[in-house]
């Protein structure tokens, strides 16, 4: 699943915004994080997985969605975004919770950090509504995301001052390229061509 969503390009919604079910995505061939967790959702929901998707809570307003799931009593996501640090992690997360935190280092960016992360089953979440093969938008997913509740993920702030700096400093002297030396890397499932 994580190797299919990274050969897909990233939606950029360049003729406006989007939020594509799994049958838009497989129309036009591309997603951006959100509908990424949505179409693997619906894929891995017929495979036995609850459709579970985490929502990370930046303090940008620039949140990040990824499809959750449980193998053999460990954690692990599939994942699409722009940036390389944000895909999908291998299931070796004892708890949710360390799952989330394994995306607060490369979230950091000049605006982005984590503040906090919900799970949500959609099945239950969005009731009769057809988040899985509408045609059209669905744009209450987002709004259900956006008011669920959230745990707080508490960080350093002298932390993320450094990585802020760090990430400013590497963008500079590697022609915009954005970092992939992240601790913890080794728990990230390959990510797209496009970053290495």
């Amino acid at each position: 699943m994580q190797a299919w969503l990274n050969a897909l390009p990233y939606n950029v919604e360049a003729g406006g915004e989007t939020l594509r079910s799994f049958r838009g995505v497989v129309r036009a061939n591309q997603a951006h994080c959100l509908e990424a967790a949505l179409f693997a959702a619906v894929v891995l929901e017929h495979n036995g997985y609850p459709p579970l998707v985490m929502s990370l809570e930046s303090q940008d307003n620039l949140d990040h969605v990824i499809f959750v799931y449980r193998a053999k009593g460990h954690w692990g996501s599939v994942a699409r975004s722009r940036d390389p640090g944000l895909h999908g992690r291998k299931p070796v997360f004892r708890t949710i919770r360390g799952l989330a935190y394994s995306y607060m280092d490369p979230y950091v960016d000049d605006t982005g950090r984590v503040l906090g992360y919900g799970v949500a089953n959609l099945a239950e979440a969005m009731g009769r509504y057809d988040w899985r093969w509408s045609f059209g938008n669905c744009w209450k997913v987002e709004r259900v995301l956006i008011d669920w509740p959230h745990v707080k993920l508490p960080s350093s702030t002298p932390r993320y001052r450094e990585l802020k700096r760090r990430y400013r400093a590497y963008r500079a002297a590697n022609n915009d390229r954005k970092p992939l030396d992240y601790r913890g890397r080794e728990k990230w499932t390959p990510i797209p061509a496009e970053f290495t």
